[in-house]
């Protein structure tokens, strides 16, 4: 179904080698060189480009709201839409700065939103409550998928180098925990967060929301189609599908927090392969990040203690990506002259 290609490791090894010869001691930029070799195997470039950035914001609404799960009211999500359309939010000056292409897509906003700038790719309005009954039908989930995988290639064909996915949902906190519960097969306890920064004794509450969901659907890890039918949402199953894309183009995937990374957990069982294109950008305050970072074995680049989604933690992480890859514009202890040093 997709078509994700192996990482090139000989234009790695080649690349390895060239920064050996760089004038500095070798290992001396650390992590900027590990990218550097991880950006080349990704992109089959010996000097890898990942500018200029795409930003793509999925905004989609979730029935578990109903249980009072969120400090915000579900208008929220559509105010928030409006906001990313006048370049009001945190997603839309940090994508300003690092000069990215940026759209935000309603895939599942539980109202019409009126007014332009943003694209209408609207699957349902809102999935139902999955303490209730399952979330979508599968053939939902998968033109929320197809969503996700589309928008990604309109991007790319507008000459991207780099996808980083951001979400916008009141309550996909609450699913996202759902989702790493049913992958991890561990306990809720360990995943739930405040999320939008609910008190503690709401966080027992939405503990509890998601054993009852749990027990109700036994979603089954291995499907991820069923993953998302059952207790999923729109504008995750439209992250997924947007990596697919990009890992298929050969395109670094920059991920974001808890949300995203749950995304990326899905789109792992959608094509394994998925998850060697994908570089995790920072590490959020909420807990189920850990365990979800762990589940990838990928280390965050920074940790400034954020929370807010949107793709904010990825579009502020990205600058580092491009240091890594002006690192390799260095001269060469040859083409310098100058003397390495011996044993």
């Amino acid at each position: 179904m997709y078509n994700i290609p192996a990482l090139n490791k000989q234009i790695g090894k080649e690349v390895s080698n060239y920064i050996d010869q760089l004038t500095k001691p070798a290992g001396s930029l650390g992590r900027l060189e590990q990218l550097a070799i991880a950006l080349s195997e990704m992109t089959e470039a010996h000097f890898p480009v990942v500018t200029p950035p795409g930003v793509l914001v999925f905004a989609a609404d979730h029935g578990v709201t109903k249980e009072g799960v969120s400090a915000f009211p579900q208008e929220v999500t559509a105010q928030m839409v409006l906001n990313f359309v006048n370049g009001g939010a945190a997603i839309n000056v940090f994508s300003e700065q690092i000069g990215a292409l940026f759209a935000v897509i309603d895939v599942g906003v539980a109202t019409d939103i009126p007014g332009e700038g943003f694209v209408q790719e609207k699957v349902k309005y809102g999935t139902n409550n999955f303490c209730e009954q399952e979330a979508m039908t599968r053939d939902e989930a998968k033109q929320a998928v197809s969503v996700g995988y589309e928008q990604a290639k309109a991007m790319i064909h507008q000459g991207i180098r780099c996808l980083i996915v951001g979400e916008m949902g009141i309550g996909n906190t609450t699913t996202a925990s759902a989702l790493l519960a049913a992958i991890s097969g561990k306990p809720v306890e360990l995943l739930v967060g405040k999320g939008t920064g609910i008190a503690a004794e709401a966080v027992l509450h939405k503990r509890t929301v998601i054993e009852r969901a749990l027990a109700l659907h036994q979603p089954d890890a291995s499907d991820p189609i069923g993953l998302l039918s059952k207790i999923g949402g729109l504008e995750i199953a439209a992250m997924a599908g947007a990596m697919i894309a990009a890992a298929e183009a050969r395109l670094p995937i920059l991920l974001d927090g808890f949300i995203c990374t749950v995304a990326a957990l899905v789109a792992e069982r959608l094509h394994p392969r998925v998850v060697d294109y994908m570089i995790a950008g920072h590490r959020s305050q909420e807990p189920g990040h850990r365990i979800a970072l762990d589940l990838l074995e990928k280390e965050p680049l920074i940790d400034l203690n954020m929370r807010l989604g949107e793709g904010s933690g990825a579009a502020v992480a990205f600058p580092i990506l491009q240091s890594a890859v002006t690192m390799l514009k260095m001269a060469t202890f040859a083409s310098a002259q100058v003397s390495q040093g011996g044993e």
